[in-house]
């Protein structure tokens, strides 16, 4: 005998429509923020060589490159006079100012990622993260933080090209942006060794978020 054919209600074919956003899940805006010296760039080039799918956001900046760097892989290095055309024609979702250097965020670059659906990973300070999570309350924020004052001193004093009195601008300014940790999402810590362990913790919070219920999409 052949199956009979199953009657499935109406409820029930609504009620799965209800799945949808977890069967398929919108793409992800992560901001990766913290203190300076605390390895952000080191976490997102080290998700990028292990391969994990996703859009980073480079940032244009107007401060001089550094040696090491690429344009259009570590930032968008433009003059000033070409970051203040880029404000004036509203070309960022975020700016600001930033020891004396200008960084923005390009909105296009978001906006195409999201739309092929991209999880889009975004490298910011504290300040920049704050401002995009205040407009895009859907993006996921993740704190990194060094596991100790002392790492973090020595951190910063590697930073090629800044001298003592820099070097005691910026940790007094870490010091002030890790009272922010608490606004976060998640927080990460980020030992001396253990790169792998923090990008690791890095792609479970993404792979959680993409099962939390209520998610909205990203509005960009």
């Amino acid at each position: 005998m052949g199956e009979r054919e199953l009657s499935v209600p109406c409820e029930a074919k609504e009620a799965f429509t209800l799945l949808e956003p977890y069967l398929n899940p919108p793409p992800l805006l992560v901001v990766i923020s913290g203190p300076s010296g605390v390895g952000k760039d080191s976490v997102v080039k080290r998700m990028r060589e292990m391969g994990h799918p996703f859009h980073f956001v480079i940032t244009a900046t107007d401060r001089a490159r550094r040696p090491g760097e690429s344009d259009g892989v570590d930032y968008y290095f433009v003059s000033t006079a070409e970051f203040q055309r880029m404000i004036a024609a509203d070309e960022f979702i975020e700016h600001a100012d930033v020891y004396g250097q200008c960084k923005g965020v390009p909105k296009e670059h978001v906006r195409q990622a999201l739309a092929s659906g991209t999880d889009v990973v975004m490298r910011l300070d504290v300040q920049g993260a704050a401002t995009i999570r205040r407009k895009i309350p859907e993006a996921v924020g993740i704190f990194l933080v060094p596991p100790s004052l002392d790492v973090l001193v020595e951190r910063l004093r590697r930073r090629p090209g800044d001298s003592e009195a820099q070097v005691q601008e910026r940790l007094s300014m870490a010091v002030r942006e890790m009272e922010q940790a608490s606004t976060f999402d998640y927080v990460v810590v980020n030992r001396e060794g253990e790169l792998d362990q923090a990008v690791q913790q890095v792609l479970a919070i993404m792979s959680a978020e993409k099962c939390r219920s209520g998610r909205g999409r990203v509005q960009l």
